[in-house]
Parts: C-alpha cells; structure tokens; sequence
C-alpha cells in the first residue's frame, strides 16, 4: 500500500475506532482523540482526573478496538519495581527462570502513578523511553506497540509522590479529564445499569499500527512549521528573548526540546488523522495544550491568582 493509500485509510479506520470506543464510553471524545493520537504517535499519556470517571474502562475499550493486550497495574506504597517487571525465581531443576511481570503488555495503565515511590516509578522509565527493561543483568525487548497510559488524581496529595519533572516529560500528552455534562451522566447510568452488554471489536492488530506508525512519522514538514513550534516552545521559558511579560511573570521552568519533538510529531499524527499529507501550524496549535499543560512550571503569583497553565499556554499563540 502507497503511503498516500494509507493516510486515506488512516482516517476511515479511526473514525471508526471511536465510534467503537463510543459504544462503551460516552462523551469524553476529546481526551479518546488525545489518547488515540498519542498511540499513533508513538508517545505515552498522562490521565489527569477524579476517580470514577471511566479511566480504566477508557483504556481497556481503547486496547480493545486496537487488538492489542492491556495489563493494568494499580500503584501502591509498598509495590516494588520487581512487582512490575517481574523476578527470577529457582525452577524445580534448580535453573533461574525469569517470571515476567506486568509491564509486558501492550497497553499499560499504570494506576495512581503518583501513589508509588519513586524507585518503583522509575522502574517504568526505562521501559517507556527504551521500550526494552533490564533485570539481573539481562535485557528484555518489549513487544510492540508499547503504550502506557498513567493517571494521576488532582486532588489527594497526601500520602503521594509527585511525579518529578523529569519523569513528566516522558508522557506525550497530559489529558485532562472533566466530569461528564447532564445529559451525558444520564446516558451513563442508563447503559451501565442495565443489563446490556456491549462487544468492542478489534478494528486493528499490533503490526497495523506500527505500520501506521511508520507512515505518520513519514510525513514531510516545512521548515515554517518546525521553527513555529520550537518558537512556542522557546516561549515558555522565562529567560528566553522570545517569551512575553506574561510568561516572565506566571512560570518559573518552560518546556524542554522533547516539547518540540512532541509537538511535531502529534502534528503529524494530527494532520493525517484530518487527511492531510503534511502537517501545518493549526495541527500544531491543535496539539499545543496537551502537550504542553505538563511541562511548564508555574510560580506561587499564578497559583496564588488562579492562572491554570491552560490560560498560560493559550496566551503564547
């Protein structure tokens, strides 16, 4: 199949794709359209919303449709990394054999992210950045497609281990998850308090979407979209030249180059989910906040005014 045959094909298969998702979930289009690019792309997501708003439902309807496996994997104050990829144990012959944990899937929720401590949050970062983990010394290939999809509750700190920036910038996009309108809690508790049970079908297999994959990152650019993102990057860090009054007032860290990388290539992925051969700076703007929201730093002036980092980006186009 062309390159060209397969973007035409892209945008019909993930139309579908969320009209499958939407027999399980209703509403939350926007945050199943920022889950779905960030697989396309090849990134990982951050789930940032309360509980019992239908995160793990989301993700496993999502691995559904994708024809992909999904292991959940719910973070605790006493969960080890070896709990997460797995240990070596004696045999009956007395031989070490590697028991694979959790993380060899692939679709990882990691739930409550933030409820772990850091040596056992680490234990992802490998497996995120190299798609590949270590244990005893032997190196382990993860299957791919490799995803994980962590989620974080805004409004308990306590007893909780914030993500460090650093870890932060591995996630793609950071979603955000709001309570669903009237209408769409109505229709909620009308199909989960029936007896009706919907059936997901697999629209997509694992080599399909790293086919895909491929032809998204394919896609040419010009020049005049690159330099727009890195320019809006560039304006989130206080000290640059290129950054406004605002941002000198309201943030304390800006956005790293893997921003910019980001931001290309949800553009792309954007773009050809609209049809498009390359993309422009609407697909960029399309994907600033997301992508943003996590890897700017505000200072205690905009905590203090109620500045959410949503104003903040919206005020660097």
């Amino acid at each position: 199949m062309s390159d060209v045959a397969a973007i035409q094909e892209l945008v019909q298969r993930q139309k579908a794709l969320k009209q499958e998702i939407a027999k399980v979930i209703v509403g939350q289009d926007e945050v199943v359209h920022q889950i779905v690019m960030s697989i396309f792309s090849g990134g990982h997501a951050l789930l940032i919303g309360v509980p019992g708003l239908a995160k793990t439902l989301m993700v496993n309807t999502i691995s559904q449709a994708l024809g992909l496996n999904f292991k959940r994997i719910q973070f605790t104050p006493d969960l080890m990394p070896s709990d997460i990829l797995g240990s070596e144990i004696l045999d009956e012959n007395r031989h070490f054999k590697f028991i694979k944990g959790p993380i060899f899937s692939n679709i990882i929720l990691a739930d409550e992210i933030n409820r772990t401590p850091p040596k056992t949050q680490a234990a992802l970062l490998e497996a995120m950045q190299e798609r590949a983990v270590t244990v005893a010394g032997h190196h382990y290939k993860l299957d791919l497609p490799y995803f994980v999809l962590a989620t974080q509750n805004p409004i308990e700190q306590e007893g909780t281990y914030p993500l460090p920036e650093a870890q932060l910038d591995r996630f793609m996009f950071a979603v955000k998850l709001d309570y669903p309108s009237f209408e769409e809690e109505v229709n909620v508790v009308k199909a989960t308090t029936s007896d009706n049970k919907p059936v997901v079908n697999a629209l997509f297999n694992a080599q399909e979407i790293i086919d895909f994959q491929n032809v998204i990152r394919k896609l040419p650019v010009a020049d005049n979209v690159i330099e727009y993102a890195v320019t809006l990057v560039s304006k989130t860090r206080p000290d640059n030249p290129l950054s406004n009054e605002y941002v000198k007032t309201y943030i304390d860290w800006g956005a790293g180059p893997r921003a910019s990388q980001n931001l290309i290539l949800a553009a792309k992925t954007n773009a050809a989910f609209n049809g498009k051969f390359s993309p422009d700076i609407e697909d960029v703007k399309a994907v600033a906040v997301g992508i943003l929201r996590h890897r700017i730093v505000k200072n205690y002036k905009a905590d203090a005014e109620g500045i959410s980092e949503e104003e903040i980006i919206k005020k660097l186009f």
